[in-house]
C-alpha cells in the first residue's frame, strides 16, 4: 500500500494536469463526439439506476480555471487538449467543455466588476455593507452585464469552433447563499438572519430569479450538447440537474441552512431536474442537512488529502445508501490511494462516481478495473 501523501501547497491546482494547447483546427470534433456518445450510453443506464459505480478520469487545465479564462481562445485550446488526451485514459464519463469565467456572474447583475490579480482567477470585491443595501440596489439581467456577455460569447465561440459536436456545461454556477455572501459583508448578513430574516429571504429570492434567467439563457444556446449538472461534477448529456457551489454553508448551523438556503438552492434546481451540491473542504458533518434538499440529484466532495487539505470523512456518506442521490467523489492520488478510499466510501445501495486523476493511461486502467471490482 502506498503512503498517503499530503496536500501540496506549491501546486497551483491540485486537480490539474499539464497540457499543451490544441488548436481547434487540429481537434477531431467528430471523433470525440462519437466517443462521448458511447460513454453517454453507459452514463444513461447508470443515471436511471438507483445504485452503481462509474469511474471518471477528470482532465482539468489549471490555466482554464485561473488567469487563462480571460482569453476564450486560450481557454478552448487548453480544454480541447484535455478532451483529446482523455480519450487515452479508461473512463466511463466523457470530459466536457466549460465556459468558465470566474464565479461572479450573478454578482455582476448587482454592478460588481471583476478584479484581475496577476496570474490568478478574477475576484469580486463585496459591494454592500448590509442586506438592506443589496435589496434596494438596482439590478440588470446577467446577460446584459460585461461578465454575462463574455460567458455567452464563450459558449457561442466554443459551439462554433466544435460545430456543436462536443458536450458543454453551463458556467460555474454558485448557490444563492454563496452569491449573497459575495455581495454582502458576512458578519452583517449573519446578523440579519436574526434581526431581519425576511430581508435575507427577499435577497435570496432575488438571486434565485437572476440565476434561473441566466441558466435558461445559457441552456438555450447550448441546446442538446448540454452536459449536466456542470462545473465540478462528472457531467453527461444523459445526467440531470443544476450543479451549484455552496461552500459558505459550512458557516451556517443546520437550522439556518434549512431556513435560509435549502428553499432557494432547491428553487434554482427544480426547473432543471433538481439541484446538485458542491462544497470544498470537509462538509461530512452536514450530510444529513444537505440530503434535506428536495429533488437533490448529486453531491460532490473531496476525499483524499492530495485533493483538499481538509478532505471529507467517508463514514457519514453511508447516509446516501438507498437515497438514489449520486455521490461525486474526487480522489487525487495513485491507484492504490483511490481504491483504498473508495473501499470505505462506496457501499452497497450507493450510487457513486469515483473521480480519478491518475498520471498515466496504465495506472488509470488499473484503477478503473479495481474500482469496478468493488461494485461486484
Amino acid at each position: 500500500m502506498s503512503p498517503v501523501r499530503p496536500f501540496d501547497y506549491r501546486v497551483a491546482d491540485s486537480q490539474g494536469f499539464a497540457l499543451k494547447p490544441l488548436d481547434p483546427s487540429r481537434f477531431d470534433a467528430d471523433g470525440y463526439a462519437d466517443y462521448a456518445a458511447r460513454l453517454d450510453e453507459v452514463c444513461g443506464k447508470f443515471w436511471q439506476s438507483s445504485s452503481g459505480l462509474l469511474v471518471y478520469r477528470r482532465f482539468r487545465s489549471p490555466e482554464v480555471f485561473s488567469y487563462g479564462c480571460a482569453d476564450m481562445k486560450q481557454s478552448l485550446a487548453m480544454q480541447l487538449a484535455g478532451l483529446s488526451t482523455s480519450m487515452h485514459f479508461k473512463t466511463d464519463v466523457p470530459n466536457f467543455l466549460e465556459p468558465w469565467y470566474g464565479n461572479g456572474a450573478l454578482t455582476a447583475a448587482f454592478g460588481a466588476d471583476y478584479e484581475w490579480p496577476s496570474g490568478q482567477a478574477p475576484s469580486v470585491r463585496r459591494m454592500f455593507r448590509t442586506v438592506e443595501e443589496a435589496i434596494s440596489a438596482q439590478v440588470v439581467p446577467v446577460e446584459r452585464t460585461p461578465t454575462g456577455r463574455h460567458i455567452l460569447n464563450m459558449i457561442e465561440f466554443f459551439l462554433d469552433q466544435t460545430r456543436a459536436r462536443v458536450p458543454i456545461s453551463l458556467t460555474d454556477t454558485q448557490s444563492p447563499m454563496n452569491v449573497a455572501l459575495f455581495l454582502v459583508d458576512p458578519s452583517n448578513l449573519f446578523l440579519a438572519m436574526y434581526d431581519n430574516p425576511q430581508g435575507v429571504k427577499d435577497l435570496m429570492n432575488r438571486i434565485v430569479g437572476l440565476q434561473l434567467e441566466f441558466a435558461r439563457k445559457q441552456m438555450q444556446l447550448i441546446g442538446t450538447a448540454l452536459a449536466k449538472p456542470g462545473h465540478g461534477f462528472a457531467s453527461s448529456t444523459a445526467f440531470n440537474g443544476l450543479g451549484m457551489s455552496d461552500d459558505h454553508m459550512l458557516m451556517l448551523s443546520d437550522e439556518q441552512y434549512r431556513e435560509f438556503e435549502i428553499p432557494y438552492i432547491a428553487g434554482c434546481g427544480r426547473p432543471f431536474g433538481g439541484a446538485a451540491f458542491h462544497s470544498c473542504g470537509n462538509w461530512s458533518a452536514k450530510v444529513a442537512a444537505v440530503l434535506g434538499i428536495p429533488g437533490l440529484q448529486m453531491v460532490d466532495g473531496a476525499f483524499s488529502p492530495q485533493t483538499d487539505p481538509c478532505p471529507n470523512q467517508a463514514e457519514p456518506f453511508a447516509a446516501l445508501r438507498g437515497s438514489g442521490v449520486c455521490l461525486n467523489a474526487r480522489i487525487v492520488g495513485d491507484a492504490d490511494t483511490v481504491v483504498n478510499v473508495a473501499k470505505k466510501l462506496h457501499l452497497p445501495g450507493m450510487k457513486t462516481v469515483i473521480v480519478t486523476y491518475c498520471d498515466s493511461p496504465e495506472e488509470q486502467a488499473l484503477a478503473h478495473q479495481q474500482l469496478h471490482s468493488l461494485n461486484g
